[in-house]
């Protein structure tokens, strides 16, 4: 389970889409031009970490890295390989600092809606919940190269 307790997070309530980010799915894009949330991130354990990019109109987050006790817990869970997984999927921006959209649990083979808060230049809060009664909340920190 140290992968999905990495990943299940408190939902915390969203800030709303400005008219223009409902409008138009580019101004998600546009709203993260400064690379804020681009990068690589490591959850609190050190255990997983992703790469947050661009994909289409959304931000991703695919697995570079897992421990071998990350590796078989998602292979447990029928998940396997763990590596290159996207596990932050089609995350939109809500706000300024703020996306939106849904993590992946490998361990436990499932999605859930899941925020990301940007908190300083080398923190994210991630939040979620499955079926709103298993919630956590992490900070995942910035890998520097």
């Amino acid at each position: 389970m140290a992968v999905a307790l990495a990943m299940i997070v408190t939902a915390a309530p969203a800030a709303a889409q400005t008219p223009a980010q409902a409008k138009d799915p580019a101004a998600a894009v546009a709203a993260m031009k400064d690379g804020a949330y681009l990068g690589t991130w490591q959850n609190p354990s050190g255990s997983v970490r992703i790469r947050a990019s661009v994909c289409g109109d959304k931000v991703c987050g695919t697995i570079a890295f897992a421990n071998d006790k990350a590796k078989a817990d998602a292979r447990r869970g029928g998940t396997d390989p763990l590596i290159g997984t996207q596990l932050f999927e089609e995350f939109t921006a809500r706000g300024p600092r703020e996306w939106r959209g849904r993590v992946f649990v490998p361990d436990m083979n499932r999605r859930v809606t899941g925020t990301a808060t940007l908190e300083t230049a080398d923190t994210i809060r991630v939040n979620g919940c499955a079926a709103r009664v298993i919630c956590r909340n992490q900070v995942w920190t910035r890998v520097k190269s």
